[in-house]
Protein backbone atom coordinates (compact mmCIF):
# COMPACT_ATOMS: atom_id res chain seq x y z
CA UNK A 1 0.00 0.00 0.00
CA UNK A 2 1.06 3.65 -0.51
CA UNK A 3 1.72 4.29 3.19
CA UNK A 4 4.00 1.27 3.52
CA UNK A 5 5.82 2.23 0.30
CA UNK A 6 6.65 5.68 1.60
CA UNK A 7 7.99 4.20 4.82
CA UNK A 8 10.29 1.82 2.91
CA UNK A 9 11.62 4.62 0.68
CA UNK A 10 12.34 6.85 3.67
CA UNK A 11 14.06 4.01 5.52
CA UNK A 12 16.40 3.54 2.57
CA UNK A 13 17.30 7.21 2.41
CA UNK A 14 15.44 7.92 -0.82
CA UNK A 15 14.60 11.58 -1.27
CA UNK A 16 10.81 12.07 -1.39
CA UNK A 17 9.54 15.32 -2.87
CA UNK A 18 6.78 16.89 -0.81
CA UNK A 19 3.44 16.63 -2.56
CA UNK A 20 -0.26 17.34 -2.36
CA UNK A 21 -1.94 14.13 -1.21
CA UNK A 22 -5.59 13.74 -2.20
CA UNK A 23 -7.47 11.36 0.10
CA UNK A 24 -10.63 10.07 -1.60
CA UNK A 25 -12.70 7.07 -2.73
CA UNK A 26 -14.34 8.34 -5.93
CA UNK A 27 -12.21 9.25 -8.94
CA UNK A 28 -15.21 10.73 -10.78
CA UNK A 29 -15.26 13.53 -8.20
CA UNK A 30 -11.47 13.99 -8.15
CA UNK A 31 -10.50 13.99 -11.83
CA UNK A 32 -11.58 17.62 -12.23
CA UNK A 33 -9.14 18.61 -9.49
CA UNK A 34 -6.18 16.58 -10.77
CA UNK A 35 -6.61 18.14 -14.23
CA UNK A 36 -6.16 21.55 -12.61
CA UNK A 37 -3.17 20.36 -10.57
CA UNK A 38 -1.56 19.11 -13.79
CA UNK A 39 -2.34 22.44 -15.43
CA UNK A 40 -0.53 24.27 -12.62
CA UNK A 41 2.29 21.67 -12.66
CA UNK A 42 1.83 20.88 -8.97
CA UNK A 43 3.12 17.55 -7.60
CA UNK A 44 0.37 15.33 -6.20
CA UNK A 45 -0.50 11.77 -5.31
CA UNK A 46 -3.90 10.15 -4.87
CA UNK A 47 -4.63 7.98 -1.84
CA UNK A 48 -7.66 5.90 -2.75
CA UNK A 49 -8.96 4.75 0.62
CA UNK A 50 -11.52 2.06 -0.02
CA UNK A 51 -9.38 -0.43 1.92
CA UNK A 52 -5.77 -0.70 3.11
CA UNK A 53 -3.29 -0.83 5.99
CA UNK A 54 -2.04 2.01 8.17
CA UNK A 55 1.32 1.41 9.87
CA UNK A 56 0.79 3.54 12.96
CA UNK A 57 4.45 3.13 14.00
CA UNK A 58 5.72 4.74 10.80
CA UNK A 59 6.03 8.42 9.96
CA UNK A 60 3.94 10.01 7.19
CA UNK A 61 5.58 11.73 4.22
CA UNK A 62 5.87 15.50 4.11
CA UNK A 63 3.27 17.45 2.19
CA UNK A 64 -0.29 18.71 2.25
CA UNK A 65 -3.08 16.20 2.81
CA UNK A 66 -6.52 17.06 1.46
CA UNK A 67 -9.39 14.86 2.64
CA UNK A 68 -12.25 14.35 0.14
CA UNK A 69 -13.94 11.30 1.67
CA UNK A 70 -17.72 11.36 1.29
CA UNK A 71 -20.53 10.24 3.59
CA UNK A 72 -22.07 8.43 0.60
CA UNK A 73 -19.02 6.17 0.05
CA UNK A 74 -21.02 3.06 0.98
CA UNK A 75 -23.20 3.58 -2.11
CA UNK A 76 -20.07 2.87 -4.17
CA UNK A 77 -19.27 -0.31 -2.19
CA UNK A 78 -16.70 1.55 -0.08
CA UNK A 79 -18.46 0.87 3.20
CA UNK A 80 -15.53 1.50 5.51
CA UNK A 81 -13.76 4.31 3.64
CA UNK A 82 -14.65 6.93 6.31
CA UNK A 83 -13.49 4.64 9.11
CA UNK A 84 -10.19 3.92 7.35
CA UNK A 85 -9.78 7.61 6.62
CA UNK A 86 -10.38 8.45 10.26
CA UNK A 87 -7.41 6.22 11.15
CA UNK A 88 -5.24 7.84 8.47
CA UNK A 89 -6.18 11.37 9.58
CA UNK A 90 -5.44 10.54 13.22
CA UNK A 91 -2.02 9.25 12.14
CA UNK A 92 -1.30 12.34 10.05
CA UNK A 93 -2.45 14.76 12.75
CA UNK A 94 -0.43 12.94 15.41
CA UNK A 95 2.69 13.70 13.37
CA UNK A 96 1.77 17.33 12.81
CA UNK A 97 1.20 17.09 9.07
CA UNK A 98 -0.76 19.79 7.24
CA UNK A 99 -4.22 18.27 6.89
CA UNK A 100 -7.07 20.08 5.14
CA UNK A 101 -10.56 18.93 6.16
CA UNK A 102 -9.15 16.78 8.94
CA UNK A 103 -10.76 14.55 11.54
CA UNK A 104 -13.21 17.19 12.79
CA UNK A 105 -14.45 17.87 9.26
CA UNK A 106 -14.85 14.13 8.68
CA UNK A 107 -17.02 13.78 11.80
CA UNK A 108 -19.36 16.45 10.47
CA UNK A 109 -19.36 14.93 6.98
CA UNK A 110 -20.71 11.59 8.24
CA UNK A 111 -23.27 12.92 10.74
CA UNK A 112 -25.95 15.52 10.13
CA UNK A 113 -26.68 15.50 13.85
CA UNK A 114 -23.13 16.68 14.47
CA UNK A 115 -23.55 19.25 11.70
CA UNK A 116 -26.71 20.72 13.17
CA UNK A 117 -25.38 20.85 16.71
CA UNK A 118 -22.21 22.60 15.52
CA UNK A 119 -24.20 25.03 13.37
CA UNK A 120 -26.48 25.83 16.29
CA UNK A 121 -23.47 26.33 18.57
CA UNK A 122 -22.28 28.95 16.06
CA UNK A 123 -25.65 30.71 16.22
CA UNK A 124 -26.79 29.45 12.80
CA UNK A 125 -30.46 28.50 12.44
CA UNK A 126 -31.35 25.00 11.21
CA UNK A 127 -34.77 23.43 10.56
CA UNK A 128 -36.40 21.83 13.60
CA UNK A 129 -35.17 18.23 13.57
CA UNK A 130 -35.61 15.07 15.62
CA UNK A 131 -33.30 12.04 15.38
CA UNK A 132 -34.82 8.59 15.79
CA UNK A 133 -33.62 4.99 15.83
CA UNK A 134 -36.33 2.38 15.30
CA UNK A 135 -39.47 2.40 13.16
CA UNK A 136 -41.88 3.09 16.02
CA UNK A 137 -39.59 5.88 17.17
CA UNK A 138 -39.62 7.46 13.69
CA UNK A 139 -43.42 7.65 13.83
CA UNK A 140 -43.32 9.00 17.37
CA UNK A 141 -40.79 11.65 16.37
CA UNK A 142 -43.02 12.82 13.51
CA UNK A 143 -45.94 13.13 15.89
CA UNK A 144 -43.79 15.07 18.33
CA UNK A 145 -42.54 17.37 15.56
CA UNK A 146 -46.13 18.48 15.05
CA UNK A 147 -45.69 19.91 11.55
CA UNK A 148 -48.22 19.46 8.71
CA UNK A 149 -45.43 18.66 6.26
CA UNK A 150 -42.04 17.20 7.04
CA UNK A 151 -39.20 15.30 5.44
CA UNK A 152 -37.11 12.32 6.46
CA UNK A 153 -33.42 11.92 5.69
CA UNK A 154 -30.54 9.72 6.74
CA UNK A 155 -28.11 10.96 9.36
CA UNK A 156 -25.15 9.58 7.43
CA UNK A 157 -26.26 10.52 3.99
CA UNK A 158 -25.02 12.36 0.94
CA UNK A 159 -26.74 12.13 -2.45
CA UNK A 160 -30.14 12.78 -0.89
CA UNK A 161 -30.24 9.38 0.80
CA UNK A 162 -33.54 8.73 2.56
CA UNK A 163 -35.02 12.09 1.62
CA UNK A 164 -38.80 11.81 1.45
CA UNK A 165 -41.52 14.44 1.78
CA UNK A 166 -44.65 13.63 3.79
CA UNK A 167 -47.83 15.58 4.39
CA UNK A 168 -49.19 13.38 7.18
CA UNK A 169 -48.06 10.92 9.84
CA UNK A 170 -50.27 8.24 8.23
CA UNK A 171 -48.34 8.61 4.97
CA UNK A 172 -45.11 8.18 6.94
CA UNK A 173 -46.45 5.02 8.59
CA UNK A 174 -47.29 3.54 5.20
CA UNK A 175 -43.73 4.22 4.05
CA UNK A 176 -41.89 3.08 7.19
CA UNK A 177 -43.74 -0.25 7.32
CA UNK A 178 -43.38 -0.93 3.60
CA UNK A 179 -40.62 -2.70 1.64
CA UNK A 180 -39.67 0.70 0.17
CA UNK A 181 -38.32 1.91 3.52
CA UNK A 182 -34.59 2.72 3.35
CA UNK A 183 -32.72 1.69 6.47
CA UNK A 184 -30.07 4.32 7.34
CA UNK A 185 -26.49 3.12 7.41
CA UNK A 186 -26.03 4.18 11.05
CA UNK A 187 -29.64 3.39 11.98
CA UNK A 188 -30.52 7.05 12.56
CA UNK A 189 -33.35 8.70 10.65
CA UNK A 190 -33.91 12.45 10.87
CA UNK A 191 -37.45 13.83 10.90
CA UNK A 192 -37.29 17.46 9.90
CA UNK A 193 -39.75 20.29 9.33
CA UNK A 194 -40.30 21.03 5.66
CA UNK A 195 -39.22 24.55 4.71
CA UNK A 196 -40.97 25.68 1.55
CA UNK A 197 -39.09 27.99 -0.78
CA UNK A 198 -41.29 30.42 -2.75
CA UNK A 199 -39.33 29.78 -5.96
CA UNK A 200 -38.41 26.11 -5.30
CA UNK A 201 -34.72 26.78 -4.87
CA UNK A 202 -31.90 26.48 -2.38
CA UNK A 203 -28.57 28.28 -2.24
CA UNK A 204 -25.22 26.55 -1.89
CA UNK A 205 -22.32 28.69 -0.68
CA UNK A 206 -18.84 27.51 -1.62
CA UNK A 207 -15.78 28.14 0.54
CA UNK A 208 -12.08 27.52 -0.15
CA UNK A 209 -9.53 28.07 2.59
CA UNK A 210 -12.46 28.93 4.85
CA UNK A 211 -13.23 31.98 2.68
CA UNK A 212 -16.40 32.50 0.62
CA UNK A 213 -15.90 31.97 -3.12
CA UNK A 214 -19.37 32.07 -4.66
CA UNK A 215 -23.02 31.11 -4.13
CA UNK A 216 -24.97 28.94 -6.55
CA UNK A 217 -28.75 28.90 -6.85
CA UNK A 218 -30.08 25.36 -7.25
CA UNK A 219 -33.48 24.54 -8.71
CA UNK A 220 -35.14 22.00 -6.39
CA UNK A 221 -38.42 21.63 -8.28
CA UNK A 222 -37.42 18.08 -9.24
CA UNK A 223 -35.97 16.98 -5.91
CA UNK A 224 -34.72 18.01 -2.50
CA UNK A 225 -31.00 17.27 -2.72
CA UNK A 226 -29.22 18.25 -5.92
CA UNK A 227 -25.59 17.28 -6.37
CA UNK A 228 -23.57 19.79 -8.42
CA UNK A 229 -21.05 17.24 -9.68
CA UNK A 230 -20.85 16.78 -13.44
CA UNK A 231 -20.44 13.01 -13.09
CA UNK A 232 -22.71 12.17 -10.20
CA UNK A 233 -23.08 8.43 -9.75
CA UNK A 234 -26.55 8.50 -8.27
CA UNK A 235 -29.45 6.22 -9.07
CA UNK A 236 -32.15 8.05 -7.11
CA UNK A 237 -34.45 10.87 -8.11
CA UNK A 238 -32.85 13.48 -5.88
CA UNK A 239 -29.67 14.15 -7.83
CA UNK A 240 -30.52 14.72 -11.50
CA UNK A 241 -27.33 16.22 -12.90
CA UNK A 242 -27.81 14.97 -16.43
CA UNK A 243 -29.40 16.93 -19.25
CA UNK A 244 -31.21 20.10 -18.28
CA UNK A 245 -34.53 21.26 -19.74
CA UNK A 246 -36.04 24.76 -19.73
CA UNK A 247 -33.67 26.38 -17.26
CA UNK A 248 -30.32 25.30 -15.82
CA UNK A 249 -30.54 23.59 -12.44
CA UNK A 250 -27.43 25.45 -11.24
CA UNK A 251 -26.81 29.17 -11.61
CA UNK A 252 -24.06 31.11 -9.82
CA UNK A 253 -25.50 34.12 -8.01
CA UNK A 254 -23.20 36.92 -9.13
CA UNK A 255 -21.88 39.27 -6.44
CA UNK A 256 -23.90 37.49 -3.76
CA UNK A 257 -23.65 39.05 -0.29
CA UNK A 258 -25.44 38.32 2.97
CA UNK A 259 -24.52 38.57 6.64
CA UNK A 260 -24.90 34.77 6.88
CA UNK A 261 -21.56 34.43 5.04
CA UNK A 262 -19.54 35.80 7.96
CA UNK A 263 -21.33 33.36 10.27
CA UNK A 264 -20.46 30.52 7.93
CA UNK A 265 -16.81 31.53 7.77
CA UNK A 266 -16.62 31.67 11.57
CA UNK A 267 -18.32 28.27 11.79
CA UNK A 268 -15.77 26.76 9.39
CA UNK A 269 -12.89 28.26 11.36
CA UNK A 270 -14.20 26.94 14.66
CA UNK A 271 -14.63 23.44 13.22
CA UNK A 272 -11.32 23.35 11.29
CA UNK A 273 -13.02 22.95 7.91
CA UNK A 274 -11.00 24.31 5.00
CA UNK A 275 -13.13 23.46 1.97
CA UNK A 276 -16.92 23.15 2.06
CA UNK A 277 -20.25 23.78 0.42
CA UNK A 278 -22.95 24.97 2.83
CA UNK A 279 -26.58 24.80 1.74
CA UNK A 280 -29.50 26.89 2.96
CA UNK A 281 -33.13 27.43 2.08
CA UNK A 282 -35.11 30.64 2.51
CA UNK A 283 -38.83 30.66 3.35
CA UNK A 284 -41.39 33.20 2.15
CA UNK A 285 -40.56 35.49 5.10
CA UNK A 286 -36.92 35.50 4.06
CA UNK A 287 -35.71 33.44 7.03
CA UNK A 288 -32.60 31.42 6.24
CA UNK A 289 -32.44 27.78 7.39
CA UNK A 290 -29.10 26.03 6.97
CA UNK A 291 -29.51 22.30 6.45
CA UNK A 292 -26.32 20.79 5.01
CA UNK A 293 -22.55 21.09 5.29
CA UNK A 294 -20.74 19.22 2.52
CA UNK A 295 -17.00 18.88 3.16
CA UNK A 296 -16.57 16.86 -0.04
CA UNK A 297 -17.78 19.70 -2.20
CA UNK A 298 -18.11 19.58 -5.99
CA UNK A 299 -18.77 22.23 -8.61
CA UNK A 300 -21.00 22.36 -11.67
CA UNK A 301 -19.10 22.97 -14.90
CA UNK A 302 -21.92 24.59 -16.88
CA UNK A 303 -22.72 27.08 -14.12
CA UNK A 304 -19.04 27.97 -13.74
CA UNK A 305 -18.49 28.48 -17.48
CA UNK A 306 -21.50 30.78 -17.57
CA UNK A 307 -20.19 32.84 -14.63
CA UNK A 308 -16.48 32.65 -15.46
CA UNK A 309 -15.61 31.27 -12.01
CA UNK A 310 -13.90 27.92 -11.52
CA UNK A 311 -13.90 26.19 -8.15
CA UNK A 312 -11.44 23.39 -8.89
CA UNK A 313 -8.93 25.86 -10.34
CA UNK A 314 -9.15 28.01 -7.21
CA UNK A 315 -8.89 24.91 -5.06
CA UNK A 316 -5.78 23.74 -6.93
CA UNK A 317 -4.20 27.19 -6.45
CA UNK A 318 -5.03 27.04 -2.75
CA UNK A 319 -3.47 23.59 -2.40
CA UNK A 320 -0.35 24.82 -4.19
CA UNK A 321 -0.12 27.78 -1.84
CA UNK A 322 -0.45 25.50 1.18
CA UNK A 323 2.27 23.23 -0.20
CA UNK A 324 4.67 26.18 -0.41
CA UNK A 325 4.13 26.81 3.29
CA UNK A 326 5.01 23.28 4.39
Amino acid sequence: MFIELNRILQANGVMIVKKIYIIHENSDWTNHLTVRLDELQLPYEEWFLDEGIVDLSSEPPEGVFYNRISASSHTRNHRYAPELTESVLAWLERHGRKVLNGSRALRLEVSKVNQYMSLNAAGIKTPKTLAAVGKEQIIEAAEKLGKPSFITKHNRAGKGLGVQLFHSVDALKNYVYSPAFEEPLDGTTLIQEYIESPDSSITRCEFIGGTFMYAVKVDTSKGFELCPADACQVNDQFCPVGEQDEKPAFQIRKNYTDEILSSYEQFLKENKIDVAGIEFIQDKEGTIYTYDVNTNTNYNKDAEVEAGQFGMLELAKYLGDQLKRV
